[in-house]
């Protein structure tokens, strides 16, 4: 488990592209002693170790666990660089948030706000909270100190909230620093008097089937290459569609049905079942590489 690895920093617009792109050229980028990094990335020293957490917490770049810690990019690194380097489509925000909140090693924080804390509506109190007590739940873990929490919690809010709904008084043209997963709608503000929040739920008109169906095939291999899965699972299992996206039902099964049309999965409603069928499932990559083909036709 990590908390406040991010140096209390979000991910800022360009971070991610320029990450990968260093990353591509030279994977020793974030540890040379050659070139100073601070100076290829054109921030400070904090940053860029925010910079490093977060090209591995979004699932774009990968160290060794031992030996030199160079940076190399993962597969869906590699995807992302080859069709949308630049970080633009919706899709590739919602791979990026799925990497994201089922990164239970790395973004614990995340990973518990969307697949185990269970409140729409909240505050930072009810969410350090039941974030004590999953961290004390969890076998082999010490307590937390409550200010890397609190920091989690502001970095979450960040994260998902564009600066002009926090600070409307205090945002330019000039000085937009959100984070593009921002633009996902995931989380907004019920009363900023009161500091209280709520998890919001994304249109389903803003999924892509081919990326919806790389998650659904990656869980369904992680889960030991199911055939069937139940509605409920989608909807409520940690690292599904349902719980990384904060969808309710009737949002889910308009998303699985556009999906459907894809032939690689069958909703079944009849008797009761209420289970999608699977079948023959391309791979995450197969998938995530035929949704760039699909928005970007040769």
């Amino acid at each position: 488990m990590k908390f406040r690895a991010h140096e209390t920093f979000f991910i800022r617009k360009g971070w991610l592209n320029k990450g990968l792109s260093q990353v591509y050229r030279n994977g020793d980028v974030f540890i040379s002693k050659e070139v100073n990094p601070m100076d290829v990335f054109g921030v400070g020293s904090n940053m860029v170790k925010s910079l490093r957490y977060w090209m591995q917490a979004v699932g774009l770049t990968q160290e060794p666990a031992k030996g030199r810690r160079t940076q190399t990019l993962t597969t869906l690194g590699e995807s992302v660089y080859a069709h949308d380097r630049y970080i633009e489509d919706i899709g590739t925000l919602m791979l990026l948030q799925y990497r994201l909140a089922t990164n239970k090693d790395d973004a614990t924080a995340w990973y518990y706000f969307f697949n185990g804390f269970n409140m729409a509506e909240f505050t930072r109190d009810n969410f350090v909270q039941g974030l004590q007590s999953f961290v004390r739940m969890t076998e082999g873990e010490e307590d937390v100190a409550i200010r890397s929490l609190n920091d989690d919690f502001a970095c979450i809010v960040n994260t998902y909230l564009p600066r002009y709904k926090i600070n409307p008084d205090k945002v330019s043209a000039e000085n937009n620093i959100d984070c593009p997963l921002g633009e996902l709608g995931l989380v907004d503000i019920l009363d900023k008097k009161a500091k209280t929040y709520r998890k919001a739920i994304p249109s389903s008109e803003m999924f892509n089937p081919w990326v919806v169906m790389a998650i659904i095939s990656e869980q369904a291999e992680l889960a030991g290459g199911k055939t069937e899965v139940g509605l409920s699972d989608l909807l409520g299992a940690p690292g599904n569609i349902g719980k990384v996206f904060n969808l309710d039902t009737i949002t889910m099964l308009d998303v699985l049905y556009k999906t459907e049309k894809l032939g690689f999965i069958r909703i079944n409603r009849t008797a009761g079942l209420d289970v999608v069928t699977l079948n023959g499932l391309p791979t995450f990559r197969e998938c995530v590489e035929q949704y760039y083909a699909s928005i970007n036709p040769q």
